[in-house]
């Protein structure tokens, strides 16, 4: 179990908050039309090295966030804070458990998110929910979270450019995999977690989507269609198990960061890269290494909540 080391100020700004938790567990999504005018402008184009915070479970894991920095250059550098399966709900409230705490935060990556985000050091912060989805909205109240986080980090730093990592469910699920990918960004991580959790917002700003779950499916339909690329023949061969991604599925979601992030294509990017542990990742080779990249500027490029302009 994790024990969570909150400095004083943290135990004030809870307090601070119950009233708006409340008021947040019924608030209405955000109008449609309000939320779409939240993304008309792009974002501005990053201008320096970002400074990430990763907060979240396994999908985020601890190769995807040092593959990223391999993409994006020394100069990149991040912290996370991370678990198994874990709400942002359990990051929040210090009485939570977060299950795999001691095995999913290396002493070199990690920092107490709630100490490192109230710096104002980070200029970036990415926020996951756990899945299954739909589990999470019903049970962990994932757009009060997501509120409370976003608030922290705007607190702490007003330029901090705050995203919303969409990831994906099991493949062994009932409904079919690729299906469910295609509906539940909007019916569940826009509408029931981001329109959510900005409604409550007196001047809300924009969180952005990291659509990984949307470049899975665009790749994997681009896969199946031609009945494999290189070393990749089918979806499964983008994972360790029925949920978590191999080193081929690690690459694409660092992808999908790097120019979600960057505003930059990745085509052209290494595909012979290193695990957190120093260890070389498996590579994909150059063909389907190249089919990932101009997959991932496709999608990327196409979602106006990524933030990244669609010219």
């Amino acid at each position: 179990m994790k024990i969570k080391r909150y400095i004083p100020a943290f135990a004030l700004l809870a307090i601070a908050t119950v009233v708006g938790l409340a008021r947040l567990g019924s608030t209405k999504p955000m109008e449609a039309e309000a939320f779409d005018a939240l993304y008309d402008l792009p974002a501005p184009a990053p201008t320096k090295p970002q400074s990430v915070f990763h907060l979240g479970h396994s999908l985020v894991g601890p190769d995807m966030p040092a593959m990223l920095t391999q993409l994006a250059g020394k100069d990149h550098d991040y912290s996370s804070q991370l678990g198994w399966g874990t709400p942002l709900k359990a990051h929040w409230e210090p009485e939570e458990t977060i299950n795999g705490f001691e095995l999913r935060n290396s002493p070199s990556d990690y920092a107490d998110a709630q100490e490192a985000i109230a710096t104002g050091d980070y200029n970036t912060l990415i926020l996951t929910e756990m899945v299954e989805i739909r589990a999470a909205i019903k049970y962990f109240d994932s757009a009060k979270y997501l509120h409370e986080w976003v608030q922290l980090g705007r607190q702490s730093n007003p330029d901090m450019r705050v995203y919303l990592y969409e990831t994906w469910h099991s493949l062994d699920g009932e409904e079919d995999w690729l299906e469910r990918l295609d509906k539940d960004l909007e019916r569940y991580w826009e509408t029931e977690i981001l329109r959510r959790a900005l409604a409550h917002e007196d001047n809300p700003q924009p969180v952005y989507v990291i659509p990984a779950g949307q470049v899975m499916s665009q790749f994997v339909k681009e896969i199946e269609r031609r009945d494999g690329v290189g070393s990749i023949s089918g979806r499964r061969d983008l994972f360790s198990d029925d949920i978590h991604l191999n080193d081929y599925g690690t690459y694409l979601v660092a992808l999908t960061h790097y120019a979600v992030l960057y505003q930059k294509s990745p085509v052209g990017l290494p595909h012979e890269l290193s695990k957190a542990d120093g260890t070389p990742a498996a590579d994909p080779g150059p063909t389907a290494a190249q089919l990932m990249q101009e997959t991932v500027w496709d999608v990327v490029k196409s979602y106006r909540r990524t933030g990244v302009s669609q010219d």
